[in-house]
C-alpha cells in the first residue's frame, strides 16, 4: 500500500508531514536550514516537494512508525549515507 505524506508549512523552515497508511497515521515536525535546502536543492524544488521526497525515501527503508515525531531534515544522513547524494541527485532531474 502507497502511502499519502502530506505536507504543511508551519513557520519559516518548518513542516507538518502527516504520513496516512490505510486506516493508520503519524504525524511529524521536520525543520530544515535555510543553507541545507540550498546545498540539497540548488532551490530546483520547492521545501515542501524536498521534504515529501525525503519521507518516500524514508518509507523506501523503514515503516512510518519508525520515522522519528521531530527531526532537522540533515539527521537522516546519520541513519542513511546515501540520503543527501540521492536528494541532489533527484533534485537536478527536475
Amino acid at each position: 500500500m502507497t502511502a499519502k505524506i502530506e505536507v504543511e508549512p508551519a513557520g519559516e523552515g518548518q513542516f507538518r508531514v502527516r504520513v496516512v497508511e490505510g486506516k493508520s497515521e503519524t504525524s511529524h515536525r521536520v525543520t530544515i536550514k535555510a543553507e541545507d535546502y540550498d546545498r540539497l536543492t540548488g532551490k530546483k524544488v520547492s521545501e515542501p516537494e524536498l521534504i515529501r521526497h525525503a519521507f518516500e525515501f524514508l518509507l523506501a527503508r523503514e515503516p512510518k512508525e519508525s520515522i522519528l515525531r521531530q527531526f532537522d531534515l540533515m539527521l537522516i544522513g546519520r541513519y542513511f549515507g546515501e540520503f543527501e547524494a540521492e536528494m541532489k541527485r533527484w533534485s537536478s532531474a527536475r
